[in-house]
């Protein structure tokens, strides 16, 4: 078997150790001769999974005592219809009727207009304008007052922007880590809600992880279906009903691994030296590949950059994808080169992409 180096956007590339591990208990699981796919949700072999699960996220994170960690479904679209259902008083005046939003990709404009369906939302930062290649100085944003909190998205796939430092605001700071969480160490407690779908960094499609801090848990007015509520996923403990079983199961799998690699600041080694080696290719070009993001705030996870054309671009995706590599094609909206370097693609994958990429500017260059 030859596997691609995949730089799709999500979803995205697993350690192949999970995946062959996976592979091993699928029919089998752990002796028990049954797969977990087809385990009661209530019964001790998938409870024991579903526990671990949270522990290694609390764990690795370092996740304080004040916050809860739940599994959803839905993916992130979903959260930006529950974040404001359940912290936004939808009666009007008073405290915590309106959200802020720092608007600076795709992501961040669905969540800004998901979140007006449902209140007030006042925007702070629009990027638009610069076409999302920048971002605030984290000293000039402020909550304005009652809000009930303020979004972020702490890395635009699409775009290529990357938070490196966060606000601090008078405002729970909620963020949309999607395509960024763990891939660092965070300081969890300076957020009031975290939300990530996992087909990132974490599995495969099908499960969200929301980190909540409890006193934000009862905020939900009893307008709010039960299971859209967090304060009613919180008491059962992520079973309110019947949970993403196999992707939960394949996120425990990943945060083992994360484990062994020596956790977040080995992780997050690991993914600054790849990014760096990718832009120094893309900088030391002579213009042939271009980033058009603000050098301060490029991502670590999805770098997207130019060609001097658009028909060269379809070239270079059609050859990668000979030569081994996949899914950097970038997002429809936008176009160009977008390679997503999550956690388990492995330097061997950077590398590669770097040499392609001086193979194909030295044979193209003259094609401007």
């Amino acid at each position: 078997m030859t596997r691609v180096h995949n730089f799709s956007a999500g979803p995205a590339t697993l350690p192949l150790e999970v995946l062959q591990q996976a592979q091993q208990e699928l029919v089998d699981y752990q002796g028990h001769g049954f797969s977990l796919i087809e385990a009661s949700h209530r019964g001790k072999e998938y409870e024991a999974v579903h526990n671990e699960a949270i522990r290694l996220i609390k764990s690795i994170l370092n996740v304080p005592d004040t916050h809860h960690v739940l599994f959803l479904g839905g993916g992130a679209s979903m959260q930006f219809g529950m974040v404001p259902m359940n912290l936004i008083n939808r009666t009007t005046g008073g405290d915590n009727d309106h959200s802020d939003h720092l608007l600076t990709g795709s992501w961040g404009k669905k969540a800004l207009s998901d979140a007006r369906k449902i209140a007030p939302a006042e925007l702070l930062f629009d990027g638009s304008d610069s076409g999302f290649t920048t971002l605030p100085e984290v000293t000039s944003i402020q909550s304005t007052p009652g809000s009930a909190y303020l979004h972020l998205t702490s890395n635009e796939t699409i775009e290529g922007l990357q938070w490196k430092e966060f606000p601090a605001t008078d405002a729970p700071l909620v963020a949309d880590m999607s395509s960024d969480i763990f891939s660092r160490p965070i300081a969890v407690d300076q957020f009031g809600l975290i939300y990530a779908g996992a087909q990132k960094n974490l599995g495969p499609a099908g499960v969200t992880i929301v980190i909540i801090r409890e006193d934000l848990l009862d905020r939900a007015g009893d307008n709010v279906p039960a299971y859209l509520t967090y304060r009613s996923h919180s008491k059962s403990n992520s079973l309110y009903n019947t949970p993403p079983v196999f992707p939960i199961y394949m996120v425990k799998l990943v945060l083992e691994w994360i484990e062994h690699q020596g956790g977040l600041d080995q992780v997050a080694k690991n993914n600054t030296e790849k990014a760096a080696a990718l832009y120094e290719a893309i900088e030391g070009s002579h213009s042939f590949y271009r980033c058009p993001v603000d050098p301060r705030y490029r991502s670590q996870m999805n770098v997207v950059f130019r060609l001097p054309t658009e028909d060269l671009e379809q070239r270079f995706v059609k050859e990668a994808a000979v030569a081994g590599m996949t899914g950097l094609k970038g997002h429809r909206s936008v176009g160009g080169i977008r390679a997503s370097i999550y956690n388990a693609m492995p330097r061997a994958g950077v590398n590669a992409l770097i040499a392609f990429m001086q193979q194909f500017s030295e044979v193209h260059g003259g094609d401007r």
